[in-house]
């Protein structure tokens, strides 16, 4: 007991390092108990830092605050409604046509595997019958999931127009109210706040960087690719590229596990042909740019984390909080280090 004691008193004997721990415990227990019903709040909130960047681009430029919200606003809402009423009907079609082809790719892919032991004498009939067997089964249980997945999607699709009505109003509100949302937030907690502002003002930096580099390169990801295998006459092309410009969120593993799809889909179109291996050279290429070019271009401003820091960030709060805790992942790592590195060490005295 006494060690731990002496431990308490070494790093928690400054009061702000107390009023930190409790601001952070309680935004993780708000996220943990009640992250799934003010999930429209924290998309708005995403979407707000997004917007945030480009009206203070246009603000420095002398535009007016007002004017210049007013204009992100209309623009935000103009490409909302593209992607409801353009991009998301093709995207549903595609997906549609993928699900109705997969039967023929499911026949082509076993006839392949069982040509294997022809041709590789180490391979036994009796080990590609149980892959097969096992496929099946996998295949099967997966069929069972989508059928009562699309029993149940009647409630999902109410939440869906819920998002559409709140996300856009929220977004607007967090525009033009932020300097009044903040200034009532920051009005309940403690004058004294030094080292809480001081990780507040670098993690707000990293998170904003992050957020807007993030949904540039989605966007440029995505759409090279889509350029690229439309070119190329590749199937479901807007589909594929939706898939790969989402992976970015996901570093390291994400362009890792849609190689996948995009090579099964270029395979069963053109076979072992020079055209698949354009497919693939091309795909290459743009994960290489993306990860040596545009990375580093969009994110200079970001802290570096290790890449073991942030693989197992993905892992532990994509785990806690699913699609939102794998793309704040990196932000929240940075949060992490942040804390690590200004905590008040037992021989400093904070003001």
């Amino acid at each position: 007991m006494n060690v731990i004691k002496d431990w308490f008193t070494r790093y928690f004997a400054d009061p702000q390092t107390i009023l930190l721990t409790v601001l952070l415990l309680l935004g993780l227990g708000t996220v943990l108990f009640v992250g799934d019903l003010i999930a429209p709040v924290l998309v708005s909130l995403v979407l707000a830092y997004l917007l945030e960047g480009i009206v203070r681009k246009l603000v420095d430029i002398g535009a007016r605050r007002d004017r210049c919200i007013l204009v992100v606003y209309i623009l935000f809402l103009a490409t909302l409604f593209i992607i409801i009423l353009g991009l998301s009907p093709l995207l549903w079609t595609q997906v549609a046509d993928l699900i109705g082809e997969m039967p023929t790719y499911l026949r082509r892919g076993q006839s392949m595997l069982m040509s294997l032991p022809q041709n590789y004498s180490f391979i036994s009939e009796g080990q590609i019958s149980e892959v097969v067997q096992l496929m099946q089964q996998k295949i099967a249980g997966q069929g069972q999931y989508l059928l009562s997945l699309s029993l149940s999607s009647i409630p999902g699709l109410f939440t869906l127009i819920i998002y559409f009505i709140l996300v856009p109003l929220l977004v607007f509100f967090f525009l033009k109210d932020k300097d009044l949302l903040l200034k009532w937030f920051i009005s309940f907690l403690p004058q004294e706040r030094k080292l809480s502002s001081r990780i507040w003002d670098d993690v707000n930096l990293q998170i904003g960087n992050y957020i807007r580099g993030k949904f540039w390169e989605i966007l440029a990801v995505g759409g090279a690719t889509f350029i690229a295998f439309a070119f190329m006459g590749l199937k479901y092309s807007v589909l594929l590229s939706v898939i790969v410009g989402f992976s970015v969120l996901v570093p390291f593993i994400g362009a890792a596990v849609v190689t996948l799809p995009v090579a099964m889909v270029g395979f069963f179109q053109f076979g072992w042909s020079s055209e698949f291996a354009w497919v693939m050279g091309v795909y290459g290429i743009i994960q290489a740019l993306d990860g040596n070019i545009l990375v580093p271009l969009l994110f200079s401003e970001v802290v570096n984390l290790h890449p073991v820091a942030i693989i197992v960030a993905v892992l532990f709060f994509g785990g806690i909080w699913g699609f939102l805790g794998i793309f704040f992942a990196i932000p929240l790592a940075t949060l992490v280090s942040a804390i690590i590195n200004a905590w008040p060490r037992p021989d400093e005295i904070v003001e």
